[in-house]
């Protein structure tokens, strides 16, 4: 076999191009031990752990399921009292004129008759749900409301009464008002239904208090 000589220079260039391209070989192996030391440096805790991660999707999948619900439900007492709405008034009521005297926001605002037949229906399914059930904690009275379909987004806690748990339910759907006050009573609870402006949570709105509490 015939062996190829090359120039001095140009066998001293090929020996120069070996040399720079293994440099930078090592250099780049350098870099990368180094991203993947400091990788694995970074602290455990700091990163979300898979567990954490999986927990955090569930709840919030469990919210959207549990509004889900609440609306089938707002849905289904609208449909149950358009009738009896209709029929009363003879045709679609409309909403409450504005107040030109510009009350202040957090103030109740009227109910329309559709909205006061749906909160009898709330009030009545809540106060069967309660009857003759102890509710001295406002954990219980959330887990009951949960259990009525009722998400927890929506259930707000108030300042006690006497000693009693409160809590307010936010029923608005779209551009409606209806919200409940509910207050435990040892072994059953009193709801009351209000307007609650758009725009302002129900727990910003000002109600006054009963003095003589129902007793059944």
């Amino acid at each position: 076999m015939r062996s190829i000589l090359l120039p001095k220079p140009l066998l001293t260039a090929a020996l120069g191009s070996v040399v720079v391209l293994a440099a930078v070989g090592t250099q780049s192996a350098h870099a990368t031990t180094t991203a993947s030391a400091r990788a694995s440096a970074v602290p455990a805790a700091s990163r979300p752990s898979p567990a954490r991660t999986a927990r955090a999707a569930t709840a919030v999948t469990s919210a959207r399921k549990a509004e889900a619900r609440f609306l089938e439900l707002a849905d289904l007492i609208a449909q149950r009292c358009e009738p009896n709405v209709l029929g009363a008034v003879g045709q679609v009521p409309s909403a409450p004129a504005p107040d030109r005297t510009l009350p202040v926001l957090s103030d109740p605002v009227p109910l329309t008759p559709a909205e006061e037949c749906a909160a009898r229906t709330h009030q009545l399914r809540i106060s069967r749900a309660f009857s003759g059930r102890e509710t001295a904690t406002y954990a219980q009275m959330r887990d009951r409301l949960t259990a009525l379909t009722y998400p927890g987004a929506r259930i707000h806690r108030m300042p006690d009464f006497g000693g009693e748990p409160v809590v307010r339910l936010d029923l608005r759907v779209g551009a409606e008002h209806l919200a409940l006050e509910v207050t435990g009573l040892g072994n059953g609870v009193m709801v009351r239904a209000f307007g609650a402006p758009q725009f302002v949570s129900v727990t910003e709105v000002p109600l006054e208090r009963e003095v003589d509490w129902p007793t059944s």
